[in-house]
């Protein structure tokens, strides 16, 4: 039985989302005048393509019937696998920095991987309440050679499985995106581990991560973000240094209480992506230690309670589902945080609900949208 959704879930979600237009509308007057000849430009763009159609998004996943998610996510899966192979063809492709992430219809231009991430998390659930194993086996029985038959119902399902996430890591190391290969894998170990659903899986997994491994090349930029990261004093402070340099001049001149909202100077020219990868310094800047602790504890304080209704779900389903939609926004909001402060290397991940940008906005709203769907049944 349903009933009213978590309301402090609610409150979280309305406060990032009113932060992140407030945290916007400083970071981008400059930028959008000198780009686009008007100071409201790409904050008008956010709400129009970003927050208005993504609070909609979030209705509809709010209202979806659960057990309907869990029936069609391989048709989701797949829909968005094929929307993320799009960004190849050429006539709607579209390659920025030498990385096709991007599709275009008409004036239409967004990023489906950031939908793969939310088709992953529900696919990968549905997926793992299927195999939960049965508490009473016990430890002695986990080599067996029953638990590690590949014949069978276990077997065909699992290769499917295996197909489509190999498609995923295909599809996103030729684009190339590792930071969203890098949250669809976090937040699954972390699904896996509630679900438990046996060493079979576990041994798939494994061999999930040896194909990811193996498939990352340590190269041109990435080795560049991790040589800065290692040698942050040793870097070209003008070359590849440059972003997490200027970051940390933001973030430190911030002090306390911050230079005040609008009087970042760092936003000016020198910080790259400050609405969008570096939006954080600008808002350490600004807003000084205080401000920058209350956006982390908003973080914390989402995670804390996707936990809860996790706990309180009636189902492996659900609970590995709701796990899933936290880790994936909480690892993302500080792996961001944590890459423009030093503490691991640079990543294009997006701040949520914070940073430009239509697609992450869309998709963060349809996952948050579930996750209060869940809510609604969680046993009290």
């Amino acid at each position: 039985m349903s009933h009213c959704p978590d309301r402090w879930l609610l409150i979280v979600l309305f406060v990032l989302i009113m932060l992140g237009f407030l945290i916007l509308s400083s970071a981008s007057i400059s930028y959008s005048q000198k780009e686009f000849g008007s100071p409201l430009y790409i904050l008008l763009h956010q709400l129009k393509i970003g927050i208005l159609p993504g609070i909609l998004i979030g209705i509809l996943f709010f209202n979806l019937p659960l057990d309907f998610v869990r029936k069609y996510s391989l048709f989701f899966m797949l829909f968005v696998l094929f929307l993320t192979s799009m960004v190849f063809i050429p006539s709607i492709g579209v390659n920025v920095g030498g990385s096709s992430r991007w599709i275009r219809f008409g004036s239409l231009q967004f990023q489906p991987s950031e939908f793969l991430k939310l088709a992953s998390i529900i696919y990968i659930a549905a997926w793992l309440s299927k195999w939960k194993s049965n508490p009473q086996d016990g430890n002695k029985k986990i080599f067996s050679r029953k638990n590690l038959s590949l014949k069978g119902d276990w077997a065909k399902k699992s290769i499917s499985f295996l197909v489509i996430i190999s498609s995923v890591i295909i599809l996103l190391f030729f684009q190339p995106d590792f930071s969203t290969l890098g949250i669809i894998i976090l937040a699954a170990i972390s699904m896996y581990f509630v679900a438990n659903p046996g060493i079979r899986t576990i041994l798939l997994i494994v061999l999930i991560l040896v194909i990811l491994m193996a498939a990352i090349p340590l190269s041109g930029y990435r080795m560049d973000r991790i040589l800065v990261f290692l040698n942050p004093e040793g870097s070209d402070p003008m070359g590849s240094g440059y972003q997490i340099g200027q970051s940390l001049i933001a973030i430190g001149s911030g002090g306390l209480w911050g230079k005040g909202l609008g009087s970042g100077v760092q936003k000016l020219g020198f910080l790259p992506q400050p609405i969008a990868d570096s939006i954080f310094s600008v808002f350490a800047e600004e807003t000084g230690f205080i401000g920058s602790i209350i956006l982390i504890f908003l973080f914390l304080l989402f995670a804390i309670i996707g936990f809860k209704i996790s706990k309180d779900s009636p189902n492996t389903f659900l609970k590995t589902l709701s796990l899933g939609i936290v880790f994936w926004i909480v690892f993302q909001a500080f792996i961001n945080i944590g890459s423009v402060m030093g503490i691991v290397p640079l990543t294009g991940i997006p701040l949520p609900f914070i940073a430009n940008g239509g697609s992450h906005l869309l998709a963060e709203l349809a996952g948050a949208g579930l996750l209060l769907n869940i809510s609604k049944y969680s046993v009290e």
